[in-house]
């Protein structure tokens, strides 16, 4: 295959699905490590309403584009988009306070705190958090954290995790604890979560209820969705569409049957694990 053929993801697997407008638009990003470039002005979009899955191997870039659509990290060049407002360069907190959240392939839960108060701790501009509203302002402190409380509750109760809720954070399991992670974006209803590797470290069980989760959320709350993954079959059996990232950029974008026939990633990207499941 042609570099320009690898570049043109039209040529290799038809145009992406038009599913809705575009939510998130990243804008021929860059970003360099000392002299080695991890994104090579890579362009993608995500479309409202899709669970897009976004592959490669390891060294592709795909954590450092998240890092940088979610402020971790600034990009060296290049825009990003979210909702038509640009977000490139903003801090964390800024991002996510246009209800763009992320979770992470380590789970960054408070281990000393209760899961309750994990999730109760999320909500932004928590009126006690100022000294003198603890004091002049107990009724306004008392109502809001009843309210958090409640929200935090319901997605518990959403999410499965009731029966946890006041055990310490740090003693989840690890499938546990990433849905206590996908359980503290619900708690700003976010328009956009970014999933690093949710299927990391999760055994089969949690991790069906995981898959489900997500799309009931995409489905019933209209919450989209672009993950990092590395199992196959979950990216295969969730997400549309697919991009493949290959050397920082955009290699191939497609619906998942087209991605998986796609003899380059095929070879490249999936091990080979398809290509001979169709032989």
């Amino acid at each position: 295959m042609t570099t320009a053929e690898q570049t043109n993801p039209k040529e290799a697997t038809g145009s992406p699905p038009d599913r809705g407008e575009v939510l998130l638009d990243v804008q021929d990003i860059a970003k360099n490590f000392g002299g080695l470039r991890a994104v090579d002005h890579c362009s993608l979009t995500v479309r409202r309403g899709t669970i897009t899955g976004l592959i490669g191997p390891n060294g592709a870039g795909k954590t450092t584009v998240f890092n940088n659509i979610t402020g971790f990290i600034a990009p060296d060049s290049g825009r990003i988009l979210f909702q038509g407002i640009d977000i490139t360069g903003l801090r964390p907190d800024q991002i996510f306070a246009h209800k763009l959240c992320r979770t992470f392939q380590i789970p960054r839960e408070h281990g000393s705190m209760s899961v309750l108060e994990n999730l109760m701790l999320v909500p932004t501009q928590q009126i006690g958090e100022h000294i003198w509203n603890a004091w002049f302002r107990r009724g306004a402190v008392r109502r809001q954290e009843e309210q958090n409380r409640d929200k935090a509750l319901e997605v518990l109760e959403y999410l499965e995790l009731t029966h946890v809720q006041d055990e310490y954070a740090a003693n989840l399991s690890g499938g546990q604890k990433k849905l206590l992670e996908l359980g503290r974006t619900l708690m700003v209803d976010p328009e956009l979560v970014l999933l690093d590797e949710p299927a990391a470290g999760v055994n089969r069980s949690l991790l069906k209820r995981i898959v489900t989760n997500i799309r009931h959320l995409s489905s019933e709350r209209g919450i989209t969705f672009l993950l990092i993954e590395h199992d196959m079959n979950t990216v295969m059996n969730l997400c549309d569409p697919v991009i493949v990232m290959s050397e920082g950029r955009k290699l191939v974008e497609g619906p998942p049957e087209e991605v998986r026939s796609n003899q380059s990633v095929l070879e490249a990207y999936l091990g080979g694990q398809y290509a001979a499941a169709e032989s």
